[in-house]
């Protein structure tokens, strides 16, 4: 993949317990597409949000390099959009400031950041509850909120670490059809972790499995169905296929 956008190189990344040093990531090496969709699978403890969070630039690796454009990515990059496990909105602010937040922060034009924060939540199909409050929310709003807030600031690549994991199966399902509008719309490149193996050849135009700890590459499996994506092609024998292809890989 010569194009690439994102590329891990050699990532290595241990912690100390009171046990000893515990090796989560070891010499992992991938590159991602420029708008590429890849979801990153593996077994519990594996090391997917660790690794995850050094994309980000949210954790230093031990050793290894992460590269955005082919410059090292040392610490959190605004062309790198992060969107956690918990939507971690602010119960006091409403939906449209919890988007507006970034701006703020960044110290962006009024004009700018009011536009920014109307285009993303449009993007979600948010834009009628921008007076809401988080309480006043389904979970699987709120994660839409934190996916608009992730993208106010018009990052170039998305990383999503299990945003839809605490959901009930049904709502899940359709955040799936829903993040893949988004990306098709907004034409990101998109990274996500999941520990769901329909969700991610649902979703992926590649799945990178993971190992058992210490998280090595085990496969990267193409994921080449036709696009758009019917929910009902989860019940197709090709679909039924890849989805074993990855469970096998998962040791």
């Amino acid at each position: 993949m010569t194009d690439s956008i994102l590329q891990a190189t050699n990532l290595c990344k241990q912690y100390t317990t009171r046990q000893g040093n515990l090796i989560a990531i070891d010499d992992v090496s991938f590159e991602v597409a420029p708008g590429e969709f890849l979801c990153i699978v593996g077994p519990s403890g594996c090391g997917k949000s660790t690794l995850l969070r050094m994309l980000a630039g949210l954790l230093k690796p031990d050793n290894g390099t992460v590269y955005l454009h082919g410059n090292p990515v040392t610490d959190p990059r605004e062309e790198i959009g992060f969107v956690f496990q918990k939507a971690n909105l602010m119960p006091w602010r409403t939906v449209y400031d919890n988007v507006l937040l970034p701006m703020q922060v960044k110290h962006r034009h009024p004009a700018e950041a009011q536009q920014r924060v109307k285009d993303a939540l449009e993007l979600v199909e948010l834009m009628e509850f921008a007076n809401n409050y988080p309480h006043e929310l389904s979970g699987g709003m709120a994660q839409r909120v934190a996916i608009a807030r992730a993208l106010s600031y018009e990052p170039e690549i998305l990383l999503l670490d299990e945003p839809f994991g605490a959901l009930d199966a049904l709502t899940r399902e359709n955040l799936n059809q829903e993040i893949m509008r988004v990306w098709e719309v907004s034409q990101k490149t998109v990274v996500m972790v999941t520990h769901n193996i329909r969700e991610a050849v649902f979703l992926a135009d590649r799945v990178l499995v993971l190992t058992q700890r210490p998280g090595r590459v085990a496969k990267v499996i193409p994921v080449d169905l036709p696009r758009p994506r019917p929910i009902s092609m989860i019940y197709g024998d090709e679909f039924g296929s890849l989805a074993y292809e990855v469970r096998q890989a998962i040791q």
